[in-house]
């Protein structure tokens, strides 16, 4: 930070970075309501019949699944430049195919909440929907993050850069701070059902962000609203 800057310099002046940072935030709360505790615990009970081998192997077919995840959910995302269409396209069609991928988003969690409400308890097609569900949520949500990655890089500016994608990647770091609270806090008191419509609605909230991308600033507006 420059000697002359106020403390207000780590935000940028450019509203799409810190509305971009925003929808960051809510999308990595969305995955990390149902990745850090709800649909592990739910698995966990599903998949073990109590006694320590149970447990066990109940623990490494979960670990195996969360990875896997992962390791799609990169693949996906090396594959994102071709699924959005390249980089020669206007910038504006890059944030309303942004805005339009956060949309898709959102009524998956709240799916998989409503299937698990109607089934009330665990069971083999409840599994299998979950993971369907989630597979599904994850392709959806690699989509979204690497065109994040790519917008912030495109709306930061070159004296500014270190800062603005730092800022975006605090923004990261708290929606996963927000999401691994929330998703003990809502397991505990709703189960599955509830984890996942949280999920849906940090989601949705994320969507809500992304939409302002096209937003012109206010005149009257202070700088980075």
């Amino acid at each position: 930070m420059k000697a002359d800057e106020a403390w207000g310099g780590w935000r940028s002046p450019d509203p799409r970075v810190n509305r971009l940072s925003l929808a960051r935030l809510f999308l990595f709360g969305a995955r990390d309501v149902w990745f850090v505790v709800g649909v592990p615990v739910y698995f966990q009970m599903v998949l073990s019949d109590g006694t320590p081998e149970g447990r066990r192997e109940a623990f490494f077919l979960i670990g195996g699944f969360l990875a896997l995840w992962i390791i799609a959910y990169g693949a996906v995302q090396a594959t994102a430049p071709r699924i959005l269409g390249g980089k020669d396209q206007p910038q504006a069609a890059t944030v309303a195919k942004a805005i339009r991928w956060a949309g898709y988003l959102v009524p998956i969690p709240f799916a998989l909440a409503a299937a698990a409400l109607y089934a009330g308890e665990p069971s083999p097609a409840l599994s299998l929907t979950i993971v369907a569900g989630l597979l599904l949520f994850g392709f959806v949500f690699a989509v979204n993050s690497s065109v994040h990655s790519y917008l912030i890089l495109a709306f930061g500016s070159a004296d500014r850069i270190t800062r603005d994608v730092g800022f975006y990647y605090m923004a990261n770091a708290a929606g996963r701070l927000v999401g691994t609270l929330l998703s003990g806090l809502s397991y505990q008191l709703g189960g599955l059902p509830l984890c996942l419509a949280t999920a849906g609605v940090m989601a949705t909230l994320g969507w809500l962000a992304a939409r302002r991308l096209r937003e012109p600033p206010s005149p009257l507006a202070p700088p980075g609203l």
